[in-house]
């Protein structure tokens, strides 16, 4: 498969996955059509040299596995985040106003670039627990209205001479989406529709608004892709890709989608719970590895995490905003990101780790680190490893417009992490 072709793919995995829910569902597919097996419960249960097998936690993380077929000395893992920024629906979310309009009540979720999500076409999607007819225990079921369902209309120049001043934008004011104009009309109420349960028998949810523009390839040249959450679903898919074409040999590969990286991760889905390391442990024991505290720290210290986050491209109208030296740009392949803080964790060490697999296997690699003077956000790469102390390196893919409810790529750079994490995990 060429770039193009698996540029596209991955932009038509992002359109199935407008929510956290949807990407986990989606990679669990994947899975499942390669022949995985699901660790129902995280139960102890005897796993087989060779065996492949996943869980999940919340319908929105998942873990993978893949075991060599003779022994393995180690870990090589990566981990992304299945969530990006947008607006989560409040509890009771519709607003009747005017006698005329209904409107959502939304909170944000993430950092989000506010101003892209105005003018726009919005629909909803996520999750609602429904109460089951034989048990009575509520059951989930995902929901997405694939319509324009909702949009958040700017206020006319004529209103707002200040608008290209940058105005500043309040969500509780100037971002509640216009949802419809009859008042009987309630999402709920859409959603048991959607599903073909009484309104009644809906007991919780758990949705989201999202960007209804498609995914495409663009340029002059068809070297940029434009797409929402290409943070971080574009490495959440790269990496799927790399590790099911991965054929682990000396050590058990691992695939870990978080969700709740864009609030902090402090969640029980996040990578900052003792997920990653409870799953590790059932491994590692149904195999009969790391029977001492001596073995596991071993084992460990043979391992290796990487932590794949995009990162920020040097912008074309404002290079100021780049590091003097280490400026990324679309289509230059994999990114190493540093920070002195430790926000980012790679290190001399795990940096050579990283340039000498791509350097051998002809996968293209640059730098990235913030300027002094303006500070970073932080990813997965130090949380993780806070549970699983492991060495680790951050990496990710160069975009445009982080946090923007859509954001700029480039065409080939799928690929190379695609790469990369296929050779890494041998």
């Amino acid at each position: 498969m060429d770039k193009i072709e698996l540029a596209k793919e991955m932009l038509c995995f992002i359109e199935k996955s407008p929510t956290a829910f949807h990407a986990v569902a989606n990679v669990e597919k994947s899975l499942l059509e390669q022949g995985f097996e699901k660790l129902e419960g995280l139960k102890d249960q005897k796993l087989r040299p060779g065996g492949r097998y996943y869980t999940t936690q919340n319908g929105s993380a998942l873990i993978a596995v893949q075991i060599p077929a003779e022994g393995a000395q180690g870990l090589r893992m990566v981990a992304s985040h299945s969530d990006s920024p947008c607006f989560k629906v409040k509890e009771s979310p519709e607003i009747c106003l005017e006698g005329s309009y209904v409107k959502l009540n939304t909170e944000k979720y993430g950092g989000m670039l506010l101003n892209t999500w105005l003018d726009r076409p919005l629909s909803v999607a996520g999750r609602v627990f429904v109460k089951d007819k034989e048990t009575g225990l509520p059951v989930q079921r995902l929901v997405n209205f694939a319509k324009d369902l909702l949009i958040i209309p700017n206020v006319a120049i004529h209103f707002n001479r200040e608008a290209n001043e940058g105005m500043k934008l309040n969500p509780q004011v100037d971002l509640l989406p216009l949802f419809a104009q009859d008042k009987e009309t309630t999402l709920l109420g859409l959603c048991a529709t959607q599903l073909g349960v009484c309104r009644e028998d809906i007991l919780g949810s758990d949705l989201y608004v999202y960007n209804r523009d498609k995914g495409r390839i663009m340029g002059a040249d068809d070297a940029f892709i434009g797409s929402p959450r290409l943070d971080d679903l574009q490495c959440a898919y790269a990496t799927l890709q790399g590790f099911l074409q991965a054929k682990p040999r000396s050590f058990i590969a691992v695939y870990a989608l978080f969700d709740n990286e864009e609030v902090g991760s402090s969640t029980r889905q996040g990578a900052n719970s003792t997920l990653l390391a409870d799953v590790l442990d059932i491994v590692t024991c149904g195999l009969g590895l790391c029977a001492s505290p001596l073995e596991k720290r071993i084992f460990l210290q043979n391992s290796f995490l990487l932590s794949a986050d995009n990162g920020h491209a040097v912008h074309p109208n404002h290079p100021e905003k780049s590091d003097p030296t280490n400026r990324p740009v679309l289509n230059g392949g994999v990114v190493l990101k540093f920070q002195g803080s430790q926000k980012y964790t790679t290190d001399g060490y795990t940096a050579a780790m990283v340039r000498s697999i791509c350097k051998e296997h002809g996968i293209a690699v640059q730098d990235f680190a913030n300027r002094a003077d303006i500070p970073g956000g932080s990813t997965l790469g130090n949380i993780s490893t806070a549970h699983v102390s492991v060495p680790s390196a951050d990496i990710g893919l160069a975009q445009l417009a982080m946090h923007s409810a859509f954001e700029t790529g480039g065409v080939g750079d799928t690929q190379a992490m695609t790469d990369l994490i296929r050779w890494f995990m041998v």
